[in-house]
């Protein structure tokens, strides 16, 4: 819960708000509820809406130019011209309008409840319960009559939000823990991947560790999710080795699956080691749209092992 001056108001005996959010995870493309509580000040006030915002901390995007988005399996990361490779700013994803115009009276208490979907896109902040280290947040601008403010001057004030992953991100997290990937570290960088559906301007990127037996040939593997309606993609990027005759690069592929239980692949491991070999060893074997599914419905390595790929990076 965060409170905060209302917008447009004195500094002293001004109306303040409150953005609290129900208790537990949201997910991406799932529902998002609570409510916003105002106390009037020492005058009225005629509150015209209340603006919900979906807000982000996000790192300036780095270009790269890995000459291969557009091929077969594979995307670039790439940077839309909105940063410099340096710095970190909040980004507002998403904007949500609740509540008619009203009247908040001198020492009234207003309640506001809402009910917003969330973009599938959005950010996994935590696995297993551990955060991840993504900041999220909800900010509550309500936009007072007669001041000219709409809700976007003060500072920036946001209740936490919470995101716990969907089933296929889960699993493909705990099959990269038991093959022995550990974590590193996750962030949100500004701008789009070239070659994929994404949407937001900024994705997540998921840091992990090679186990031995690839430890020669990557030093890491950046994991981003790009969810909509029915399918998850998945894009790696190895950040391959050099050696005393070449120097080291980036290797990139693009996967999809369906990221609900009932028709995901059964074999989740496999899958993903599939899909590092094909990273490490550059193969394209695979197309860049297929969805791999098997028939049955169950999702492999749930339970306790979802925290194994972030319990090998904290050690």
């Amino acid at each position: 819960m965060v409170c905060k001056r209302l917008p447009g108001s004195p500094d002293v005996g001004g109306p303040t708000v409150d953005t609290v959010l129900d208790p537990g995870a949201a997910r991406p493309g799932g529902v998002l509820s609570g409510q916003v509580r105002l106390v009037g000040g020492t005058v009225d006030h005629d509150v015209e809406h209340v603006a919900l915002e979906l807000v982000a901390r996000v790192e300036a995007g780095h270009a790269r130019d890995d000459g291969q988005a557009g091929q077969a399996g594979q995307a670039g990361h790439g940077d839309d011209g909105d940063g410099d490779g340096q710095g970190e700013g909040d980004v507002v994803f998403g904007r949500h309008t609740v509540g008619g115009a009203f009247r908040l009276a001198a020492g009234e208490h207003r309640s506001v409840p809402f009910t917003l979907s969330l973009p599938w896109e959005t950010p996994v902040t935590e696995l297993a319960g551990r955060p991840l280290g993504i900041a999220l947040g909800v900010r509550a601008a309500p936009a007072v009559a007669g001041t000219g403010d709409q809700g976007e001057s003060g500072p920036l004030t946001v209740a936490p939000l919470t995101v716990a992953p969907l089933p296929a991100q889960e699993a493909i997290l705990e099959a990269f823990g038991r093959l022995g990937f550990g974590f590193r570290s996750a962030d949100l960088e500004s701008g789009r991947i070239g070659g994929t559906g994404q949407r937001l301007p900024f994705h997540q990127e998921i840091e992990l560790t090679p186990p031995p037996p690839y430890a020669h040939q990557v030093n890491e593997i950046e994991l981003t999710f790009l969810a909509v309606p029915g399918a998850l993609e998945v894009v790696l990027e190895a950040d391959k080795r050099g050696g005393p005759f070449f120097d080291g690069h980036d290797a990139l592929s693009r996967f999809t699956v369906p990221h609900e239980g009932s028709a995901g692949p059964q074999d989740w491991n496999a899958l993903v080691d599939g899909w590092v070999r094909e990273l490490v060893e550059h193969r394209e074997s695979y197309g860049s749209h297929a969805v791999y599914g098997h028939e049955s419905g169950r999702l492999a390595g749930t339970g306790s092992d979802t925290g194994t790929v972030v319990g090998a990076g904290e050690a």
